[in-house]
């Protein structure tokens, strides 16, 4: 599939994929940017030509993935309370139990380099919306390389992305809902401590993150349409303004470094289970500064 092109802030958006459900995972593996179609029950690779494979086909919602460090693809299964991973045969198998986290599922995951998994939950229903009060369920765990798992952060409200620095010792988390990424410090056990305010949002509903070589976050934004970069501290350092909902973004490329994305058309929550005319579709916008820590790139 060939991609189409539109211009963005004077640079040129490529599409290098479109007509896909809610979209959402994008991650950058093997010159390749890989993303989920939630509603569509699979995992999609494409290539900067726009050639698409289907890698994975299965049925949760949210179904968020990320890379171990032998390569095997790690997913979110809310069908199976559990992390999955893609053999080389092609069949799923059984990683870790999720089931003790939260009743409610969870949302978004990124591996580090010691192959602990951060896995991340709302911990409310979200058709019902969060409860009030200003102490918020929302809940990080953190899945061991042998298999356990345990809650490490509470009280975010609506986690959504997440990533790693450079240096193995911040994880960053988009805490939707206030408006601002959080960061934490990660011990050698997987553990995290020194809560701060990463970067202050303004108005924004941060979703999907990246960070890059400089150490400025890349965000995408479904409400506000774009992305935005910000460095540590809240200063906005470029925008891409899309033509429908951001979800996600991730810097990868072969040749120069580019910002991926993946967006579609949002309609509400209260569309979420009825909604047809995603029109999902990943692109990509050239940048200067390539990525940088996990999601691996």
């Amino acid at each position: 599939m060939g991609y189409l092109t539109r211009l963005c802030q004077h640079r040129a958006v490529e599409v290098l994929c479109s007509g896909y459900g809610l979209v959402e995972s994008p991650r950058w593996h093997q010159g390749r940017l890989w993303f989920s179609d939630w509603t569509g029950g699979r995992i999609v690779a494409v290539d900067d030509a726009g050639a698409t494979e289907v890698v994975v086909e299965h049925r949760s919602l949210p179904m968020c993935f990320d890379f171990l460090p032998d390569g095997r693809l790690v997913l979110v299964s809310n069908q199976e309370r559990a992390l999955l991973t893609l053999e080389d045969d092609g069949t799923l198998a059984a990683y870790a139990d999720l089931g003790s986290l939260s009743e409610f599922g969870c949302n978004d995951i990124v591996v580090d380099g010691r192959g602990n998994a951060y896995v991340n939950s709302g911990n409310f229903d979200f058709a019902s919306g969060p409860p009030p009060g200003d102490v918020q369920p929302g809940l990080v765990g953190v899945v061991t390389p042998d298999g356990a798992s345990r809650v490490v952060a509470e009280d975010i409200a609506f986690p959504n992305g997440m990533a790693v620095t450079a240096d193995g010792l911040t994880l960053v988390v988009a805490d939707s809902y206030r408006h601002h990424l959080l960061g934490f410090d990660i011990a050698d056990d997987g553990s995290l401590s020194g809560r701060r305010v990463w970067a202050e949002l303004g108005d924004d509903n941060p979703d999907g993150i990246c960070l890059d070589a400089s150490g400025a976050a890349w965000y995408a934004d479904v409400p506000h349409q774009h992305c935005v970069r910000v460095a540590e501290g809240g200063q906005v350092l470029q925008t891409v303004d899309l033509d429908r909902g951001g979800f996600a973004c991730m810097l990868g490329g072969t040749d120069a470094p580019y910002l991926y994305a993946v967006s579609a058309v949002w309609p509400g929550v209260a569309g979420l289970m009825t909604h047809t005319d995603w029109d999902g579709q990943a692109l990509r916008v050239p940048v200067e500064v390539p990525g940088a820590g996990w999601p691996a790139h």
